[in-house]
């Protein structure tokens, strides 16, 4: 435990009263076990106490009855452990089940691109009006009649057309061991 630093006016005795170094330096061990009394953490009650002592340094001139020392600094003690367990309470809670599932794991994004790479090669081996069709229908997002318009064909001709190069997508074998 380390003693914070003082002047030499805070420090300096008063007849029958300890300076604030002497004091720490009597009753520090004993403070620190009050200390780890409070905190389940070594090192938390290491803080602690310097903590209060910081505060009982700052007011060590406005301390009137310094018999009461050991009171003034429990009384430190206690309300600073108060005030970091209301602050820590507000900010952490323990619950059995986290508050949002887990989504499942996002995919690999190599593993995306080599799909997306299979995807494309196997849509420039469709015949050239399927893959204007699924190009125009599902990369450019166009309606059926959208794309019947561009292509100066009837949607008709558009959903038969998609539909046959859908089922080639489906069968294509590049494509099933990519999935």
């Amino acid at each position: 435990m380390t003693t914070p630093v003082c002047n030499s006016a805070s420090t300096a005795s008063t007849p029958g009263f300890p300076s604030f170094t002497s004091y720490v330096r009597d009753r520090g061990p004993v403070l620190l076990r009050t200390a780890r009394s409070l905190t389940a953490n070594p090192s938390d009650a290491e803080d602690l106490l310097q903590t209060a002592l910081t505060k009982t340094y700052l007011a060590w001139e406005r301390i009137e009855d310094h018999r009461a020392l050991d009171g003034y600094v429990r009384r430190a003690l206690v309300n600073t452990r108060t005030s970091q367990w209301r602050k820590r309470k507000v900010d952490e809670f323990a619950c059995e089940e986290l508050p949002e599932p887990d989504p499942t794991p996002a995919p690999d994004p190599a593993e995306q691109q080599v799909l997306r790479d299979a995807m494309w090669r196997a849509v420039v081996r469709l015949p050239d009006r399927q893959r204007a069709m699924v190009v125009l229908r599902y990369y450019e997002d166009l309606s059926e009649a959208q794309t019947a318009e561009v292509l100066g064909v009837s949607i008709g001709t558009v959903k038969s057309a998609v539909s046959r190069a859908l089922g080639k997508l489906r069968e294509d074998p590049e494509l099933s061991r990519a999935a």
